[in-house]
């Protein structure tokens, strides 16, 4: 059987070169497709392509930018089946959770194509007589855009899909664990009849890649989501030519689990947060703190509940748990979990890669729940990204709240509670940048900010009509007539 080679694609032309391997972490042995390793002259070449398109595509009306926008979601649509299994395939998410985000990515893009024709600006009135003052937006330029493996069509759809409206060019670096999905956008917007040079796309090692983005003349800002390392680095490189930046990184999540609870509705949020994705989202939930009262029945549950889940091939029915991504992050699971039994003792279930049938050609590990897990504890304060969870004790919600904040991070957390007064105490005191109420802590929509606080997040928030303020700047105006 052929295999499928998936080019880069700069200036409107599909390029060749050197490829790489993308394999479904499922099974290793079924070869996804060979992408072409993008270069440092590559990206260089694409930004270039993109500052030359700048000019045109800036210049077009954005009703008219949106009715590409609007075409590029019909085409995601037709391809719906085709785009989710591939997803499943590269990443290892379960078929469901698939179709989800690739339902998400096409409502990103109609949500924007939306915004062509409300593209708002200022009108405020003038001290001065016979003075008319506005503030009209304007694009930053050419734009970088530096995307992860765990949600590989939502967060490139949901950074390409802004700066395209708000009339930026842009060159797309997709993580190399899974470009398919991205690729599948960017396959969309060409077949859409997005003019050559407005969208570029280069796959590849992201350290050589991404350090040339952030250097190539032509890129006035860079979006980027993935790790704090990373991230802080590519902040560092960005200051040096005074770039934009847009950061998004690291979590160490809470749900706050008090007394007062919905108990079997705290419970399944918490696993829900905690383990679906297999644990690869910024969002999920990696410390569930519970009121003392209630610990013990909580845990149990807790424990019995997880028993339950089914891991397996994300493409079969019923399985709800699907690998990781590739052998690097189980490496790091599995070395967290050595990290948790030498600090809490043997994990209350799960701890253990998975083996046998089904499981040997597969990144596939056992959900884990860590028990008596205290606030000095590595497992208890570094982004394990994986599907581990620590279960800490707290004396009462005030000592619950001082626990969630006592961490570097701040992106989401959630309480599960019925009592008011606490959620608004919660609202107000918590140290993060997405808050959820008797819901997990990982899964947002499309129409409101996103981001965090602290050491999660710098720069302006992605998502809903804040997305904008990132990808455009304004134009004052002051006109007497």
């Amino acid at each position: 059987m052929s295999v499928e080679t998936f080019r880069n694609y700069i200036n409107g032309e599909w390029v060749g070169g050197k490829t790489f391997e993308n394999r479904n972490p499922a099974n290793t042995d079924e070869l996804v497709g060979l992408f072409v390793k993008g270069t440092a002259s590559d990206v260089e070449a694409a930004a270039q392509s993109a500052e030359c398109a700048l000019g045109a595509w800036s210049s077009m009306p954005a009703p008219a930018r949106g009715a590409l926008l609007f075409k590029v979601a019909d085409i995601l649509e037709r391809k719906f089946d085709q785009i989710s299994a591939e997803m499943t395939r590269e990443e290892g998410k379960t078929l469901p959770e698939a179709k989800g985000e690739v339902r998400r990515s096409i409502n990103i893009f109609r949500y924007f194509a939306g915004e062509g024709s409300r593209l708002n600006g200022l009108l405020v009135p003038s001290e001065r007589d016979r003075v008319h003052m506005f503030a009209i937006r304007k694009p930053i330029g050419v734009v970088g855009l530096i995307t992860p493996w765990n949600f590989p069509s939502a967060i490139p759809a949901w950074k390409l899909a802004p700066a395209l409206i708000c009339g930026n060019t842009v060159v797309l670096k997709p993580a190399s664990s899974a470009p398919l999905s991205a690729w599948r956008l960017v396959e969309a917007c060409h077949e859409a009849g997005i003019p050559k040079g407005v969208v570029n796309y280069v796959a590849g090692s992201g350290g050589a890649l991404g350090d040339a983005l952030v250097n190539a003349a032509p890129v006035k800002a860079i979006s980027f989501t993935g790790s704090c390392s990373v991230g802080q680095h590519l902040h560092a490189q960005a200051a040096k030519r005074q770039l934009r930046v847009q950061l998004e990184m690291g979590g160490k999540n809470p749900t706050i689990v008090l007394a007062d609870a919905d108990f079997g509705a705290a419970v399944e949020n918490t696993v829900n947060a905690a383990f679906f994705s297999t644990g690869q989202k910024c969002t999920a939930t990696s410390r569930v703190i519970v009121e003392e009262s209630i610990y013990d029945k909580f845990l149990e549950a807790l424990v019995e509940r997880t028993k339950k889940l089914r891991v397996g091939d994300g493409m079969q029915p019923g399985v709800d748990i699907g690998p990781v991504v590739d052998q690097g992050q189980l490496d790091t699971i599995l070395q967290y979990i050595e990290i948790g039994r030498k600090e809490a003792g043997e994990p209350l279930t799960g701890g253990r890669r998975l083996s046998g049938d089904g499981f040997d050609r597969g990144y596939f590990v056992e959900p884990t729940i860590f028990a008596d897990v205290t606030e000095n504890m590595t497992i208890a304060r570094e982004e394990i990204f994986g599907p581990v969870l620590a279960v800490m004790r707290a004396k009462n919600f005030e000592d619950a709240m001082r626990i969630a904040n006592n961490i570097p991070f701040g992106l989401s957390a959630s309480l599960q509670t019925t009592n008011i007064s606490r959620v608004f105490e919660y609202i107000y005191r918590m140290e993060a940048g997405l808050l959820t109420v008797n819901l997990p802590s990982a899964g947002v929509e499309y129409q409101l900010p996103f981001g965090g606080t602290k050491d999660s997040s710098f720069g302006p928030k992605e998502q809903g009509p804040a997305a904008l303020d990132f990808y455009s700047d304004y134009k004052t105006v002051y006109l007497k007539y």
